[in-house]
């Protein structure tokens, strides 16, 4: 590994998604791989992903082991105006602060409702609610804002405005080196390469392979993706992946073909 990629610290991220209609199937999740791709792109290393119910002792102990385990933590669902929005209550809990209507996101959202000439009722303001001491997400789609405390951040649920929080959030967050990748597509299924591929990544250790079945209706072939944050050892490895397919022709290939074979 080169002395540039050694030097850059490793920083992970996890992500919990919260709310009964994820595990139901009712809604169908989009902020999971929308963050994965934007943390990869940004030199952070997603671990792990979790998603639990609208059940304060659940987001409570999935937040509490994620957030000692990674650099950050990324929630998003939970933090509307209805009373299974408990997200704001759960991480006050797990941090054992007190959960309290912030002064700056009332007065953020008693304008907005105001210039709105609608009633800014007691629903309405619990999405004002966050840890004593928290700091603001900015919403720029509806106002609402989402918070920080420690190294986790509390995001919406809703797609669009969870994407625009994400936005305002990433260029806060320390990044480390960013991952590169090569794609190697492989004539070959799974079960042809699969004890050759396994020998190519022992001996490549500071890459990830991973190999991605294709099916064009007629046979199976495989892309190979090489991984690392070294342009060394990524090469090195592809290579050795070009190779190893290489010879897997050769080895089908007769040794004394006729013109008629």
């Amino acid at each position: 590994m080169s002395e540039a990629a050694s030097s850059s610290p490793l920083v992970t991220a996890a992500i919990l998604a919260i709310g009964d209609e994820l595990l139901s199937g009712r809604t169908k999740d989009k902020n999971i791989g929308h963050l994965a791709e934007l943390l990869t792109l940004s030199g952070i290393d997603l671990k792990e992903v979790r998603i639990v119910a609208d059940e304060e002792d659940a987001i409570v102990e999935a937040l509490n082991a994620l957030r000692t385990r990674y650099d950050y933590v990324f929630t998003s669902g939970g933090i509307g105006p209805t009373h299974d929005d408990i997200t704001a209550d759960a991480v006050s809990k797990a941090f054992g602060v007190p959960c309290i209507h912030d002064p700056d996101a009332m007065q953020l959202l008693g304008d907005m409702y105001k210039r709105r000439e609608m009633e800014f009722t007691d629903a309405r303001q619990r999405m004002a609610r966050m840890p004593q001491g928290a700091r603001h997400i900015p919403n720029p789609v509806s106002t609402a804002p989402g918070f920080i405390i420690g190294n986790v951040h509390v995001m919406a649920g809703v797609p669009q405005v969870f994407q625009a929080m994400v936005d305002n959030v990433l260029p806060t967050l320390r990044s480390g080196a960013k991952m590169l990748s090569r794609a190697v597509p492989c004539p070959y299924g799974e079960g042809d390469i699969g004890t050759l591929l396994g020998a190519v990544q022992k001996a490549h250790p500071n890459t990830s392979i991973g190999s991605y079945p294709k099916y064009d209706g007629q046979r199976f072939s495989t892309e190979i993706v090489v991984r690392a944050r070294d342009q060394q050892a990524l090469d090195a490895a592809a290579e050795a992946v070009v190779e190893m397919i290489a010879g897997i022709d050769r080895a089908k290939t007769p040794a004394n073909p006729t013109a008629d074979a």
